[in-house]
């Protein structure tokens, strides 16, 4: 839901951290590869004890990934660099997601849960890029959900964060997650007639 209704408000930020790093040189892959290792870095920094260190890497992996689509569109996409962005954003989601189980080894089933909600509604909304015939200004079409990228860094942010909540908050982006791949199957079931 923010990263469809709340980008117009950092689109500047991206657009010239884009322009930038195309004029150093660089390639949306390169910065897909950075967005991923920050991303990782996030989950290594949690683990070792610093959590603020980990959601700034966190929420900076995210706004690299939101910079090499906008990198991509300006120069050329290419499918496998889809599918690398894609997959990297899939493997920092289970890093965070693995950390937190590690430090919280108390909350492991919900976090199951978790990567399982996780799991079903990209599953739907791969699936449906891939078979529709839409598509908007990613490569492939974009299902807006309630839950999308944003919403899950707010939700690692605070279960990071807040470890004395760290139950509650998991099993309400369990809740949120779920709730969002069954709005897209939904969808689905309405544009693919």
């Amino acid at each position: 839901m923010l990263d469809t209704h709340a980008r117009k408000y950092a689109e500047p930020f991206i657009e010239h951290s884009a322009d930038w790093f195309l004029r150093k040189g660089r390639t949306a892959d390169q910065i897909t590869v950075l967005a991923f290792l920050t991303g990782i870095g996030a989950a290594v920094w949690y683990i070792a004890g610093a959590p603020w260190a980990a959601v700034l890497f966190l929420w900076l992996s995210g706004f690299l990934d939101a910079v090499d689509g906008t990198m991509a569109r300006r120069t050329s996409t290419s499918p496998f660099g889809t599918v690398l962005d894609v997959t990297f954003d899939r493997i920092v989601e289970i890093g965070i997601i693995l950390a937190i189980a590690y430090v919280h080894p108390e909350v492991l089933w919900p976090l199951l849960l978790l990567s399982v909600s996780i799991i079903f509604s990209m599953t739907v909304f791969l699936t449906v890029g891939t078979v529709s015939e839409k598509q908007g200004m990613k490569s492939f079409y974009y299902q807006a959900g309630v839950a999308e990228r944003t919403e899950g860094f707010v939700l690692f942010s605070l279960m990071i964060l807040l470890p004395q909540w760290i139950l509650f908050i998991t099993l309400l982006y369990f809740a949120v997650e779920t709730f969002t791949g069954m709005q897209r199957l939904f969808e689905a079931k309405r544009i693919l007639r």
